[in-house]
C-alpha cells in the first residue's frame, strides 16, 4: 500500500441512496401529492424518475459502480393506501425490490418513514395525532414481516428534526403549521414512534428466529458555527447544537433503542442572531453572504471538517455509526468528486481517532424530485434526462467507484 494511501476496513458498506416519493413517481396516495396540486408547486413530482418500475436497471448501475449497499425506503402509502388496508401487490413489488438488491449482492439499508405520509394519516392530523404512534406500528409490523428475511439495517425515520423544521416550524412543508408547540408534540411522537418500533421490530426477528437487526434514525447534523464570536450567536450555536443535532439521539440513547447512530450530513448553519427573542436564537442565520466557502446550487456551504468535529463528538456514546446520507447538488461533476473525496478524507481522520464507522451511503444514486425545489438540484451520481427518463454515469461516480472496489482513498 502507498505511503500516502487512506484505508477503510474491508467489511466497510459502500453505496448511495435513493427515497420512494423522490424517484418512483406516482405516490398519488400521499399528502405530498395532494399538496403539491393544492399549492400550485411549480414542479410537481408526477413520474420523478420512474424507478418504480425501472430499479432493476438503477440497482445493475449500482453493482457496475461497484457499491455494495444501498438504502432506499418503503412508501407507506402504497403499503397502506387506505386506513387499515394493505396492499398484497405492493408488499410484492417491496420484497422483489429487496431481493433484486440481495441477488446483486448490495447490502439493503430500508428506510420506513421518509418525509411522506398516507393522505388518510394527514387527514387525521397525521404525527400531532394521538395515535400516530398506533397507526404507523401497524405499518411497521406489516411491512417488516413481508420484508425482515432479507434485511438486516432498518432507519426507523429519516430526519426528524429537518421534518420538524420544515413542517411544524417554518411552515414550508405540509401540513405548513407555525408553531412550537405542535412541533413538539410531533417530535414526541416521532421519538415514541422509534422507541416501539425498534422493540416490535426485534420482536419479530426474535420469532421469525432470525439474526437480530441494527436498526437507527438518520439524524440529519448541521455544523453551527457563529458567524461573529458574540456571547448572543456562541449561546445560539450551543442550543441548536443541543436541540438539532443532539436532543433526539441522546433521549433514544436514554431508552436503549438504537444499534448505531445513522448521520446524514450535507452543510454548516452560519448563526447570526438578530436579537435575543426565543425565535432568533434558534432560527435567525447569517442572510449578508458572509460565507466565503465553496457551496453547492442549492446554497449550502461545503464544509468537510464540521462532520469530522461530529463524527469525535458523537464517540462518547459508545456505538458504531453510519453516514446514511452526504452529497451535493450541483452543475459542477468536479466539485462533486471534491465534495466527495474531501468528506472521505475528514471520515477517514475520524476513524484513525477511534470513531468506529459501518459505511458510507452518497446522496443520490440518481438524479432525483428535490421536494419544494422541484428537479433542478442535481445530486445524482448517475444523471436522469427527465425527458428520456435515460441514465448516464457521471465521472465523479467512477472515482467513487474506484473507492468503493479498493475501500482505499489516495
Amino acid at each position: 500500500m502507498l505511503a500516502n494511501m487512506m484505508e477503510f476496513p474491508k467489511d466497510f458498506l459502500w453505496g448511495a441512496a435513493t427515497s420512494a416519493y423522490q424517484v418512483e413517481g406516482n405516490n398519488i396516495n400521499t399528502d405530498w401529492w395532494e399538496w403539491e396540486k393544492r399549492v400550485g408547486l411549480k414542479e410537481t413530482s408526477g413520474l420523478a424518475c420512474r424507478h418504480y418500475e425501472l430499479y432493476k436497471c438503477d440497482f445493475d448501475l449500482a453493482k457496475l459502480l461497484n457499491h455494495n449497499a444501498h438504502r432506499l425506503s418503503v412508501e407507506w402509502s402504497r403499503i397502506e393506501p387506505d386506513e387499515g388496508k394493505f396492499s398484497e401487490p405492493e408488499l410484492e413489488h417491496y420484497k422483489d425490490v429487496i431481493i433484486s438488491l440481495k441477488q446483486r449482492n448490495l447490502e439493503p439499508i430500508v428506510t420506513l418513514h421518509h418525509f411522506t405520509n398516507p393522505l388518510w394519516f394527514a387527514r387525521k392530523g397525521g404525527w400531532q395525532n394521538e395515535k400516530a404512534c398506533e397507526y404507523f406500528l401497524r405499518y411497521v409490523e406489516k411491512i417488516v414481516g413481508a420484508l425482515c428475511e432479507n434485511v438486516k439495517y432498518w432507519v426507523t425515520i429519516n430526519e426528524p428534526m429537518v421534518y420538524i423544521h420544515l413542517s411544524y416550524i417554518k411552515g414550508i412543508w405540509p401540513p405548513q403549521e407555525k408553531s412550537f408547540l405542535k412541533a413538539k408534540k410531533v417530535k414526541e411522537n416521532l421519538i415514541l414512534s422509534h422507541i416501539k418500533s425498534y422493540k416490535l421490530i426485534h420482536k419479530i426477528y426474535r420469532n421469525e428466529s432470525l439474526n437480530l437487526p441494527l436498526i437507527s434514525i438518520a439524524q440529519n447534523m448541521q455544523a453551527f458555527v457563529p458567524y461573529a464570536l458574540t456571547l448572543r450567536n456562541n449561546i445560539a450555536a450551543y442550543l441548536r447544537n443541543k436541540y438539532f443535532n443532539f436532543e433526539f439521539i441522546e433521549r433514544l440513547m436514554c431508552a436503549k433503542t438504537l444499534d448505531f447512530i445513522g448521520i446524514n450530513y450535507y452543510t454548516r448553519g452560519l448563526v447570526e442572531t438578530r436579537g435575543w427573542g426565543f425565535k432568533n436564537l434558534t432560527l435567525d442565520v447569517c442572510n449578508e453572504n458572509h460565507s466565503k466557502l465553496s457551496k453547492n446550487s442549492l446554497g449550502w456551504d461545503i464544509y468537510p471538517g464540521g462532520l469530522y468535529n461530529l463524527l469525535l463528538k458523537l464517540k462518547k456514546y459508545g456505538l458504531p455509526m453510519f453516514i446514511l446520507e452526504n452529497g451535493i447538488c450541483t452543475q459542477d461533476d468536479n466539485l462533486r468528486w471534491d465534495f466527495i473525496y474531501e468528506h472521505l478524507k475528514n471520515i477517514h481522520l475520524a476513524m484513525s481517532q477511534g470513531v468506529k464507522l459501518l459505511g458510507y451511503i452518497y446522496w443520490s444514486l440518481i438524479d432525483n424530485y428535490e421536494w419544494d425545489k422541484g428537479f433542478s438540484p442535481r445530486f445524482g451520481l448517475i444523471e436522469v434526462d427527465y425527458n428520456t427518463y435515460k441514465r448516464t454515469i457521471r465521472e465523479s461516480a467512477r472515482k467513487y467507484s474506484l473507492v468503493c472496489k479498493t475501500g482505499e482513498l489516495e
